[in-house]
């Protein structure tokens, strides 16, 4: 995922959602002078989990203002608009599996559709969080 100076606060709060080992390294620790614009920006992030669950994001070089404003998201007539490039998707082998993330997911989100049953799956729900990610997350 692509940030613009935010990077750091969405890995931590991803792994704060999903669990798992946060690692961050820096354009200083690659070698940009540490008085360099920039340079304590992220490289490099990752949230990695034992299980295989891997979510990366880094900082846009010369990019700065934070993420894209939540809501480019929405539903209409029971159809998906949007005008971001890619969502995550996320699945569970629960419900409770999936509502932990989802509770963790939407503070300070905006939900597209809220998490609930359908016709594929026991739980199913979109949400635009806090740094302008559009989340999937459904129970296999």
């Amino acid at each position: 995922m692509n940030f613009r100076g935010d990077a750091r606060a969405a890995l931590e709060h991803y792994g704060a959602v999903f669990g798992g080992a946060v690692t961050i390294a820096t354009y200083g620790d690659f070698g940009m002078p540490p008085d360099a614009p920039g340079a304590d920006r992220v490289v490099f992030g990752l949230v990695e989990r034992a299980d295989g669950f891997r979510v990366m994001a880094y900082d846009i070089p010369g990019e700065t203002g934070g993420s894209a404003n939540a809501g480019g998201t929405r539903r209409e007539h029971g159809v998906t608009l949007t005008d971001q490039p890619f969502f995550v998707s996320v699945r569970g082998e629960t419900l409770d599996e999936v509502q932990g993330y989802w509770d963790r997911l939407a503070v300070d989100a905006h939900v597209v559709e809220p998490l609930a049953a359908s016709a594929w799956s026991a739980g199913f729900g979109m949400l635009t969080d806090r740094f302008g990610v559009t989340w999937i997350l459904d129970v296999q």
